[in-house]
């Protein structure tokens, strides 16, 4: 039998044209005995991370699914002040390890590139799994290493008592633009913004502007004379600039402020301006926030508008007394993860006037396998101050150039998945492409 399977695999190798190096492929990657199980949890790695993860850590056998595993790698992050991000790797025991759980931080810093954040966190997962391998037949071959620092390697963050120049400061700017050309339609689009954000554990102060425009030109022809054409304009131009300060009051409390000006085509406003300070209590520790957060946010203060058409209510202009009320929900646990908000926000001189908004996502992992997800938006609107007076054209309503009076708007998602077969998930192969689907497209 073994040598009949020779003959065959020889025979398609010379059908191909390849030569016996496709017939001595590297040897497939099984489930090693003694080895622990992984179920690697991160929702927003890419498909590569857990290919690079399985290639460099080849000493676990990894899972598809938690209820199989021996230890669940639950990794999420957060954005760091300086514009890098902290990922919090939790090792949680099941099975045989039931009842142990750690932790473990990466922070990688914000001029890092994909391949060093992967390579940094591959690390971290490395050093969180190394107690329970000791704790199976795999310790005997394991081995410790240590890589001794260089002398041309940068150990600024080693140095006790250096100054920032930058005093804990980051910026970013960033610009695109884009040209598309049909025979009937012509596209131009640039969009641009600028940062400038300073986080310590007392502060957080933030800038920033954004611009936004787009010409569109499309020909249309004369609907009683085909052989005339005309030119019809889409028109959007969007900028604002913001400015937030918030200071910490302890691990529940923060206390901030925040400034906004804008101007928009599509919503009528020449200039807009607000001013609101605003108090947020956490019910958990805000330390807790990469795995699980509520919050309590209000503010209150005063907007200005200055609107390019006369609005419904007959106004050029006006200035308003606000305050809005805000409840936030994150989680990402084992079972799953979810976010929702609750917005109440109006005006106080007219309580008729205002908007309740409620957003949420949600992704359950029900049972061995099957995933469900459910995600929608739902809004009561009763705050369109500055819709146009006069009646909008055909074209201003097919192209979305301008708001419109609407008492609502919503939209549900409902999704699921299932997967089921072999256990087992510690084979990569990157041939055309990184999924069995790759192939057929």
């Amino acid at each position: 039998m073994t040598a009949m399977l020779r003959r065959v695999l020889c025979a398609l190798a010379l059908c191909t044209g390849a030569g016996p190096e496709l017939v001595a492929q590297e040897p497939e990657r099984t489930p090693q005995s003694g080895a622990i199980r992984v179920f690697l949890d991160c929702n927003f790695c890419q498909p590569d991370f857990f290919d690079y993860v399985q290639t460099e850590m080849p000493w676990v056998t990894y899972v598809r699914d938690r209820t199989d595993a021996d230890v669940h790698v639950l990794v999420t992050r957060i954005p760091t002040g300086a514009g890098g991000v902290q990922h919090t790797v939790d090792f949680l025991g099941a099975r045989t390890f039931a009842g142990r759980s750690d932790t473990l931080l990466y922070v990688g810093p914000p001029t890092n590139v994909e391949a060093e954040t992967r390579s940094g966190l591959t690390r971290t997962i490395q050093l969180g799994l190394v107690p329970y391998v000791a704790r199976t037949p795999q310790a005997s071959r394991l081995r410790l290493a240590f890589d001794a620092p260089g002398d041309d390697e940068d150990e600024r963050s080693l140095r006790p008592g250096e100054r920032d120049p930058w005093n804990a400061w980051v910026f970013e700017v960033s610009a695109d633009g884009s040209v598309e050309r049909e025979e009937q339609v012509n596209d131009r689009q640039i969009e641009a913004s600028l940062e400038a954000t300073r986080v310590t554990q007392h502060w957080k102060l933030g800038v920033a502007a954004d611009a936004e425009f787009l010409r569109t030109l499309f020909e249309v022809e004369d609907a009683t004379d085909p052989d005339l054409t005309r030119t019809v304009t889409k028109l959007i131009e969007e900028y604002s600039a913001r400015g937030v300060a918030v200071k910490s009051l302890g691990s529940h409390w923060g206390l901030g402020a925040e400034a906004l000006v804008s101007s928009s085509t599509f919503r009528n406003t020449r200039l807009a301006l607000r001013a609101a300070p605003a108090i947020e209590y956490s019910l958990w520790p805000y330390d807790e926030a990469t795995r699980r957060q509520v919050t309590f946010q209000y503010s209150a203060g005063v907007s200005a508008f200055d609107y390019s058409e006369e609005t419904i209510y007959g106004k050029f202009r006006e200035t308003r007394p606000t305050h809005g009320f805000i409840v936030g929900y994150d989680v990402t646990q084992p079972w799953g993860s979810g976010d929702a908000e609750l917005e109440a926000a109006g005006f106080l001189d007219d309580a008729s006037q205002y908007r309740l908004r409620f957003d949420g996502d949600v992704e359950i992992r029900l049972f061995r396998g099957f995933s469900l997800e459910l995600g929608g938006s739902a809004a009561l609107i009763r705050d369109q101050l500055a819709l146009v007076k006069r009646a909008a054209t055909p074209e201003e309503i097919l192209l979305r150039l301008r708001q419109l009076r609407t008492d609502y708007q919503y939209d549900l998602s409902v999704g699921f998945s299932y997967t089921f077969g072999s256990i087992f998930n510690s084979v990569v192969n990157p041939r055309f492409g990184r999924g069995p689907g790759e192939i057929l497209r």
